[in-house]
């Protein structure tokens, strides 16, 4: 079941997604882990979702029966705002060896967090059945930029992370500094995975997407013991590929080993 209400976020109006377990009608006495995504329009439904694909993530839920509370919050599609809000800095020099230039864009995604963490969790853990204890956060792309940053800056909070094909690379030198910098020995598990053919035909940047992502592997696996990296054959930086394989980051999430 899928619930949607909205929250003040940059001083707009957000919607928020929930997907609401089978069980959760039933079970009254349960409480469950909850998942934060980002780019929330293309977390259940095709109907809303950035060019027209989404994880379709509540099918596989349902399908699987399993006993997880879903919070995916939207994206803000104006202009630059996504790349705004979901890079903690200023977008660095490794930048430009992916896009050609360092774009001004970025230095939001402290807040975005720090709102997540602040109101949206204090919220959803009052109005929803949760396992406030239990709290996970993962993201595509940019969303997974944010996420690590989210692992890093509140590891108390967000005990599992996955970061799918993670645009690293737009704060690469500061990302590789916070995950040195930080002690993530309350961290129970980080997956991360990453296509080899990312950027399509172009093979350079593919090989530079791949290396900052094992770049970032290799410090976090140093950190947190339960530190998984898939390197995926031929896959491509699009939602038909994250949705074939997001089946296996939510395993790697809810599983206890």
């Amino acid at each position: 079941m899928l619930e949607m209400f909205s929250v003040s976020l940059f001083g707009k109006d957000r919607k928020i997604r929930v997907y609401l377990p089978k069980s959760y009608q039933h079970g009254l006495s349960r409480r469950y882990p909850v998942l934060y995504l980002h780019d929330g329009q293309n977390v259940f439904g095709n109907e809303e979702a950035i060019n027209g694909v989404s994880l379709q993530l509540h099918q596989y839920l349902d399908d699987q029966e399993l006993d997880l509370l879903v919070v995916a919050i939207d994206q803000n599609t104006e202009g630059e705002e996504r790349v705004n809000e979901y890079c903690p800095w200023k977008n660095g020099d490794f930048t430009e060896k992916l896009i050609g230039s360092i774009p001004t864009s970025g230095g939001k995604g402290k807040e975005y967090v720090k709102f997540i963490v602040g109101n949206l969790k204090p919220h959803i853990d009052h109005t929803y059945r949760t396992n406030p204890e239990e709290a996970y956060m993962a993201g595509i792309s940019l969303g997974g930029l944010i996420s690590t940053y989210a692992a890093c800056s509140y590891p108390h909070i967000f005990k599992r992370v996955a970061a799918i094909s993670a645009a690293y690379y737009r704060n690469q030198e500061e990302i590789e500094n916070i995950i040195t910098k930080s002690d993530l020995s309350s961290l129970e598990k980080i997956y991360l995975d990453c296509g080899t053919a990312e950027a399509g035909e172009n093979e350079r940047v593919s090989e530079l997407f791949l290396d900052s992502n094992q770049t970032v592997f290799q410090l976090l696996k140093t950190k947190v013991k339960q530190t998984e990296f898939r390197k995926i054959e031929g896959a491509l930086h699009n939602y038909e590929t994250f949705k074939r394989r997001f089946p296996d980051v939510i395993k790697f999430l809810t599983s206890e080993t």
